[in-house]
């Protein structure tokens, strides 16, 4: 049987060529230099045991082999007692090993003789091997589609005028996404969802998630924008599976008096999902749905390298100048910048700069209704960005609306999108923590200024498209923003001392203040060599903390 090892690789890349700083966007390129890895590489996880609750057995004993006579033979009984042969039976052990593949080991029970053994996948696809005697084969099979398939193993031996059939239901590990129009699932202040009242200090609440609405029941993971709201102290929100060890990895990072939002993707178990208050002090917690994932076919994903459709300060996918208040605009998403027409659903990173005052931003399919949720909260002058995956209109529209009374500038970046055309599904897997560095293991100190880190979360995997990670910068001295995308190098070069220095990304992540601690979503492509670069594009060092909660997979 396979497994998968998700090897971590990571290490500090120094930029030598300073750029004019910016707030909410990239700078000018630097010229190519070659870069120098100062790193060291992270203990190696094991992707299947962090996937294991995906990962299903199905077996089939040798007593449900159903024995068929041959033309000219005997069926059943009748033909066990007269064709030869009478003990053929299979036994059939199965178990996935992917998104959307399953190997199958088949155990033949057989005297002596030449035998045809035939697999019959379910999906219209079939594998021959031949055989002689007792013995085990093995083989396997990548699904196209998730479901639920019939699989059947038929043995036959021509000499002795015998067959036998032994069949089992398998289902593909992989979940695809249903997007779902924002609705309100939990807000503490007016008890929607919950008891009202605040979520005490290291305490928690279930958010119920499968059968609220017309979530239906067996969804394997939810998106919910999840808001902090209230905080008299400092703290963070850990969004989990019910019943499932709470992880030590964190989701959104609040301090006193803020509201803060942030997107989460989180395994859902007897269709509810738990957050627990981390803080020393009581907060109000807000939890808005815009999708979720399910074990049957629905949309895939497909990541991209983050591209810039909206910016309201140049007039790109908008009118130029700010979004008025209580103003919507509607912007094209399908058939620009390689995403295609007739996509469901579009991942996003929105950026609010310059509100005149404070608000919320709301996004949501154009034709719709404007929604009650919420997905960026800010204050006057404040530069914030939140991840948002958001459904897509029929026109392939998407709209914004600015919640404020006053006039607000607008940033939205693609980093990926949803379609049915579209291969990777999602393995949301055991939360990890892949590098922090504050923790005194980190050998090089903070994220140094204007340099990144490359990380090789999958560089010798294929067919893992994209990651679902959580990045927080802390122990900010200054402003700036984070830029996450694909490395162009792989992990060889960098050790030969061979790789080009990346070009510098044009989309920003998250961005930030100073003495101010800023999570995000972060929805990334594993590009060509399975390997992630995190920009500080800052003036001053940083500390950053990355999580990983789950990837997409296409085979």
């Amino acid at each position: 049987m396979r497994s998968r090892r998700l090897v971590i690789s990571v290490a500090v890349i120094a930029a030598t060529a300073g750029l004019v700083p910016g707030m909410a966007h990239a700078a000018d390129p630097v010229a190519p230099v070659a870069p120098a890895a100062q790193g060291v590489a992270a203990p190696a996880v094991d992707l299947g045991k962090a996937a294991a609750s995906n990962f299903k057995t199905f077996k089939s004993p040798a007593e449900r082999s159903v024995r068929k006579g041959l033309p000219g033979g005997k069926a059943g009984a009748a033909a066990s007692q007269a064709d030869g042969n009478p003990g053929l039976a299979l036994v059939l052990n199965a178990a996935s090993t992917s998104a959307h593949a399953l190997d199958l080991e088949t155990t033949v029970i057989s005297a002596d003789s030449t035998l045809k053994v035939t697999v019959d996948w379910g999906d219209g696809n079939t594998d021959g091997m031949d055989a002689y005697g007792s013995t085990v084969l093995k083989s396997s099979h990548t699904y196209a589609e998730l479901g639920e398939y019939q699989v059947k193993v038929t043995v036959t031996d021509p000499a002795n005028q015998a067959e036998v059939v032994n069949e089992f239901s398998a289902m593909t590990a992989g979940s695809d996404f249903v997007p779902y129009a924002p609705t309100r699932l939990l807000d503490t202040r007016d008890g929607t969802g919950a008891v009202k009242g605040k979520v005490a200090p290291l305490g928690s609440t279930r958010v119920k998630v499968a059968g609220n609405g017309a979530i239906p029941a067996g969804v394997t993971a939810v998106v919910l924008n999840l808001t902090v709201t209230n905080a008299t102290s400092a703290g963070h929100i850990t969004a989990f599976a019910e019943e499932a060890e709470r992880p030590t990895t964190s989701n959104v990072n609040y301090e006193a008096g803020q509201t803060v939002p942030n997107l989460a993707i989180v395994p859902v178990k007897n269709g509810y999902v738990e957050l627990a208050n981390r803080g020393s002090e009581s907060v109000d917690l807000i939890a808005d749905v815009t999708g979720y994932f399910t074990r049957t076919q629905a949309s895939g994903y497909t990541p991209m390298t983050p591209a810039r459709f909206v910016d309201t300060r140049e007039g790109l996918g908008a009118n130029r100048g700010q979004l008025g208040g209580r103003q919507a605009f509607s912007t094209q998403i399908g058939g620009l910048r390689g995403v295609p027409q007739g996509v469901t659903a579009v991942a996003l990173n929105v950026t609010v700069t310059n509100p005149k005052e404070a608000g919320h931003l709301s996004v949501f399919p154009s034709g719709g209704a404007t929604p009650t949720a919420s997905n960026l909260n800010f204050t006057p002058g404040q530069t914030i960005a939140n991840s948002v995956i958001v459904p897509v209109g029929a026109d392939g529209r998407i709209s914004v609306f600015n919640g404020a009374w006053a006039g607000t500038d607008v940033i939205v970046d693609v980093v990926g999108y949803y379609s049915t055309d579209s291969k990777a599904s999602y393995m949301p897997i055991k939360p990890g923590r892949m590098i922090d560095t504050r923790d005194p293991r980190w050998p090089h100190g903070p994220l140094r200024a204007r340099s990144y880190i490359y990380n090789g979360i999958s560089p010798d995997e294929v067919g893992i498209d994209g990651y679902v990670l959580n990045a927080t910068v802390t122990n900010t001295t200054g402003t700036g923003f984070l830029s996450v995308a694909p490395d162009p190098n792989s992990l060889q070069q960098y050790k030969d001392k061979t790789a080009v220095f990346p070009e510098r990304p044009g989309a920003s992540t998250l961005n930030w203040t100073a003495g101010k601690t800023v999570p995000n979503l972060v929805q990334a492509s594993s590009g060509k060599n399975g390997i992630v670069d995190y920009w500080n594009q800052g003036w001053e060092d940083v500390d950053l903390v990355v999580d990983i909660f789950g990837y997409y997979e296409s085979k």
